[in-house]
């Protein structure tokens, strides 16, 4: 699994010009699902992503998570995240998770989600999707098997 988290003022995502997900303070993140993850993967990248410390506090500190701020979370599914660029200039993506594994894992993070966040918003999977957003900071990480056990 591959999360892109992005800390912004507000995040859009729009499909076939209808917004189809909004919001305001919080993060967006881009979702890639590999064909080796699971629900236990899910989970423990879920429960990274949620107690991320990312947001600042009176201080102007990093210390304040997600919770802490009420913000707001919005989940696009990004199988290109997967891209293998090794060999020649068009990526492969073969260490991306079948398409029904892949969505039933992004639809499993969701729901997990919003088990503890009040506002979770989402792009269309496997669709054209305009991504538009105000990064705050701007604060962009990476998560993946390389970057937390």
């Amino acid at each position: 699994m591959k999360l892109v988290i992005q800390r912004v003022k507000r995040a859009s995502v729009t499909v076939e010009q209808e917004v189809v997900g909004k919001i305001g303070k919080g993060l967006l993140v881009l979702v890639g699902v590999s064909r080796e993850d699971t629900k236990e993967t899910a989970d423990r990248f879920l429960k990274k992503l949620l107690g991320l410390r990312i947001f600042e506090d009176e201080n102007g500190k990093t210390n304040l998570s997600l919770a802490d701020v009420g913000g707001e979370l919005l989940m696009v599914s990004q199988f290109t995240l997967y891209a293998n660029c090794r060999k020649g200039n068009r990526p492969s993506f073969i260490e991306a998770g079948a398409p029904e594994m892949a969505n039933e894992l992004y639809e499993y993070l969701l729901a997990e989600a919003a088990k503890s966040v009040p506002v979770v918003q989402k792009g269309v999977f496997g669709a054209e999707m305009d991504v538009e957003l105000v990064n705050d900071g701007p604060f962009t990480i990476i998560l993946d098997e390389h970057t937390f056990a």
